[in-house]
């Protein structure tokens, strides 16, 4: 009996994305997300019974569609949402780009690690990992899960040696000061496979999309960061 495709349920895709991982890229964001993070972009892909159904054959030649613009750094990247919650999905769709001599990306916040995951990691060749913050009461309070399950799934990384794209969401009156930073160099410090840290300023685009859901956005008053205050906490990264 020929085995049924397994299918996977998608909120958006960005056909030429520049932001998500090396070069231009094909982004998949998947629907559902086991977190609600103060400062999240996308309350649209909460629910897992959200999205259009894909296989991952009909995902895989979409960005094909788009292999020539990718030149030799870009590829797909699966991002949500939380991709992790779809790893069997994930994986069939990874194993189709390679077929297709396309590279793949995980956009993750790290917060899950099972057999599934480890081996939808068979078929990855980056992971841009949201280290949100670095303590854990931040972690509890406006995450919903400890800081130990991120570190463990980039201890999992950096054993199996998958390339890291390190990211923080910078948040005024939370993580936008020299005691994060230097928390933060020494996770960067610890695990060798982190190539590349970027610090991202919170921004409140997401604001529409909350007031259109009804949801309450938490981190509304919060100030967007100035680019002077980038600078400055860029400036005290450890990435010699």
């Amino acid at each position: 009996m020929e085995k049924l495709s397994i299918k996977g349920k998608v909120n958006s895709i960005q056909t030429l994305g520049t932001v998500d991982g090396p070069g231009v890229r094909f982004v998949v964001f998947m629907q559902g997300c086991n977190l609600r993070c103060g400062c999240c972009h996308n309350p649209d892909t909460w629910n897992i019974d959200g999205g259009k159904e894909y296989t991952a054959e009909e995902l895989a030649n979409k960005a094909m569609r788009y292999k020539e613009y990718f030149g030799t750094d870009g590829g797909i990247t699966v991002s949500g949402g939380e991709p992790l919650l779809q790893a069997e999905f994930v994986a069939e769709l990874f194993k189709e780009c390679h077929k297709r001599g396309i590279n793949t990306c995980l956009d993750t916040s790290g917060s899950i690690l099972n057999e599934a995951i480890k081996e939808m990691l068979k078929y990855t060749d980056r992971v841009l990992l949201d280290v949100k913050y670095t303590t854990d009461e931040d972690y509890k309070n406006y995450v919903g899960c400890e800081l130990k399950k991120p570190l463990g799934f980039l201890s999992y990384l950096n054993e199996i040696k998958i390339p890291i794209t390190l990211r923080q969401v910078i948040i005024p009156t939370l993580n936008n000061n020299s005691e994060n930073i230097e928390r933060l160099n020494g996770i960067i410090k610890k695990y060798p496979v982190i190539d590349k840290t970027e610090l991202l300023p919170f921004k409140k685009l997401c604001l529409v999309k909350y007031d259109k859901l009804g949801l309450d956005f938490k981190f509304r008053d919060i100030p967007t960061p100035t680019k002077a205050e980038m600078e400055n906490l860029n400036s005290l990264l450890d990435i010699s």
